[in-house]
């Protein structure tokens, strides 16, 4: 391992034993908790995606691992955290070459989409907007939450003579000057 310790967080990619995924995610967490470092690591995430099944006519929604085998790990790597991590229950190393782990490029985890680069926007709460795109193309509205996580906007809408809230993506809207 390098000397020079680099402190900003980076997403690492850690390999478990399939089927360890969530005993590894939880049991990290756990040690982090115990040996309060949670200054080292940020997230810790087995990603899921929802898979819909039509089976019998009824409609299941079940929760698939995205990555089997693939936890992934928003921490600071020192010698400390590095070792944790190597040494939970379940893990056969880090996805890298030799001994150092090698962050997720910003790229890779945009191509994941488990998390979005900061959008800012030119509009503020209680901002008039025009509807650019979709069923309320041309509609005029008031802004009335901005969630940046979800890239997602709450505007209020005058429709049918009544005021209804309306949930967009950021590159719907578009500030009226």
């Amino acid at each position: 391992m390098s000397q020079e310790k680099d402190m900003t967080p980076r997403w690492y990619v850690v390999h478990t034993y399939s089927g360890y995924e969530n005993k590894v995610k939880t049991d990290l967490e756990k040690t982090v908790k115990n040996r309060e470092l949670q200054d080292f690591f940020f997230d810790i995430v087995v990603p899921m995606e929802e898979q819909i099944e039509i089976k019998d006519g009824k409609r299941k929604t079940n929760l698939k691992k995205v990555f089997p085998g693939y936890v992934l790990v928003k921490m600071i790597v020192t010698e400390e955290s590095w070792y944790i991590v190597r040494n939970t229950r379940g893990v056969t190393g880090f996805v890298g070459s030799g001994t150092d782990p090698i962050p997720l490029t910003d790229e890779e985890i945009r191509n994941m989409g488990f998390e979005m680069p900061e959008v800012n926007v030119d509009y503020d709460i209680n901002d008039s907007v025009r509807v650019m795109s979709g069923p309320l193309e041309n509609f005029v509205g008031v802004v009335q939450e901005i969630n940046k996580e979800k890239h997602k906007v709450k505007v209020m809408v005058s429709m049918f003579g009544r005021e209804t809230p309306v949930e967009l993506e950021f590159s719907q809207v578009q500030k009226i000057s």
